[in-house]
């Protein structure tokens, strides 16, 4: 494949993979994980307060990085963002890592490259993930850079390459805790490669040698960049450590993993066939697995001549290996934690379609097999697009988890309509009684709404008689009854699956919005 081809093919994958991650980022209702980084990220867009939670919310790269491509949409108040700016910055960072994809034109060679471009770009879960507005896709981009970066300092040792792992390793860490899954799995996967018996001579070091203080370089720049961001830029210096201190917390929460348990082989059995249902559609990422496990088996093959080395697959093939055992073994699982592992498979099926197309002869075979892989990836670009734009809230969806409900965007139409009736409009009372798992995400969807007050328990509740609206979880309805009377109208609403919220409308304004209503 000449250059030019190349570079026309991989400018279409790549302008697919921007559209499949940026179309209609406000069609999903928000997650509650979602909604909590969003309010956390406007205590920073609108004070410029950033406090590391070592208990909670992962690391601050999301917050940071979210923020210059929120002032230059210009919205300066939690109030004035909406979905489309947020998921906006998860969304370009999941289409940039095809770009990554590039630095490994030279030890996979362009055909593994555009493959794994293709897929990357059309998987189900990775579009899904990439328009999330959590920590994940960008934690991706920096690890697949961080593998670019660790090889190309393989292929060619320098002080320039030792600082980009560096960094890459420091954004890494400020994203998110599970990234020392990644390191070590890195780790792993490059020392197994370098002491293989079948090193070749890409995997040398050949046009340079390993020097002790590219590694202080390296580690030095990871440092500053994490130690930057976690002390909120020097004014919480006390971040830094509760970094460090937050592994007592995830290690327990891993352990522990209460409802979020699932057995060993929950993830891949989430991307090898997943129907809930007998009248549910079924998904399946088998055409991304079958083709990894090829790219697992030929990275042993023996090297031919004219074509890319075998040590990179094999590092890839570790990498994969190492972090799948990992994340599969713990018991603590949500779907988006696949997503580290889930770009080595992708990386690994690029190279498997990339060796079947290059073996098969005669050219009658290659192309059977190439209609075959396009009509896998048509699947998968069908897949992703009922994914993202069809079935986004449906638990029938495999990458859906605790996911808000449609129904609970009609509970927040309500309250807006009856905002509009009210006579102190986004000033009125509203009450919200239930718990954490149960308020969230209404502080996000209130977030324009002057006097909101949440409380846990109704008995310790403001003066519920007295506020317009009144939401509440379903445990807290017996005791609220009691302090609310004959005096409110009441509707319920699902706001996730097995999750019921009360909405208790002041009778007043229940008739005022029926009046008004009527009149229209």
């Amino acid at each position: 494949m000449n250059k030019a081809a190349f570079g026309g093919l991989f400018l279409v994958v790549l302008a697919g993979a921007l559209v499949f991650r940026t179309a209609g980022l406000g069609l999903r209702p928000m997650h509650h994980d979602e909604a909590n980084q969003a309010v956390k990220f406007g205590a920073l867009l609108e004070k410029g307060e950033y406090r590391y939670d070592r208990a909670d919310h992962h690391g601050p790269s999301l917050y940071y990085l979210t923020l210059p491509l929120a002032k230059a949409a210009g919205r300066h108040t939690l109030a004035s963002l909406d979905e489309t700016v947020l998921r906006l910055v998860p969304a370009l960072f999941g289409a940039a890592t095809l770009l990554i994809l590039l630095l490994f034109l030279r030890s996979a060679g362009a055909g593994a490259v555009l493959a794994s471009g293709i897929f990357l770009a059309v998987s189900p879960a990775a579009v899904y993930y990439s328009r999330f507005y959590i920590q994940e896709t960008i934690l991706v981009f920096f690890i697949a850079a961080f593998l670019a970066s660790v090889w190309r300092y393989v292929l060619n040792p320098s002080w320039g390459w030792a600082t980009a792992a560096g960094l890459c390793a420091g954004m890494m860490y400020a994203t998110k805790e599970t990234s020392v899954i990644a390191f070590g799995a890195v780790a792993g996967g490059l020392i197994i490669t370098l002491m293989s018996g079948k090193k070749s001579g890409e995997a040398r070091g050949e046009h340079g040698r390993f020097r002790a203080w590219h590694l202080l370089l390296a580690l030095a720049s990871a440092l500053a960049v994490a130690g930057l961001l976690f002390s909120s830029f020097f004014s919480h210096p006390q971040g830094v450590l509760d970094s460090i201190l937050s592994f007592r917390v995830y290690i327990a929460r891993g352990s522990e993993a209460g409802w979020h348990r699932y057995p060993w082989h929950h993830y891949l059995s989430l991307l090898a066939f997943f129907k809930l249902g007998a009248s549910a559609p079924w998904w399946s990422e088998g055409v991304i697995l079958f083709l990894a496990l090829i790219g697992g088996i030929a990275a042993f093959g023996r090297e031919r001549h004219g074509e890319p080395g075998q040590s990179f697959p094999r590092f890839v093939l570790f990498y994969t290996v190492f972090s799948t055992a990992v994340y599969s073994l713990l018991p603590y699982k949500t779907p988006w934690n696949l997503a580290p592992f889930h770009f080595g498979i992708i990386l690994l099926a690029g190279t498997g379609a990339a060796r079947v197309l290059r073996a098969l002869r005669p050219n009658v075979f290659r192309a059977a097999i190439l209609m075959v892989i396009a009509a896998g990836v048509i699947h998968l670009g069908v897949q992703a697009y009922r994914a993202n734009f069809k079935d986004f809230a449906d638990p029938r969806n495999p990458y859906v988890y605790a996911q808000t409900g449609v129904d609970f965007m009609r509970l927040i139409k309500r309250v807006d309509d009856l905002a509009a009736v009210d006579p102190d409009h986004k000033g009125m009372l509203i009450e919200v009684v239930a718990g954490p798992y149960e308020t969230w995400p209404l502080p996000w969807y209130l977030r324009s709404f002057a006097k909101v007050g949440y409380w846990r328990d109704a008995e310790q509740a403001g003066t519920p008689s007295a506020a317009a609206v009144v939401i509440s979880s379903m445990d807290q309805e017996e005791k609220l009854r009691g302090r609310l009377g004959e005096g409110f109208h009441s509707e319920y609403y699902g706001l996730r699956p097995e999750v019921v919220l009360a909405l208790h409308v002041r009778n007043d304004l229940w008739e005022r919005y029926i009046t008004e209503k009527a009149g229209k």
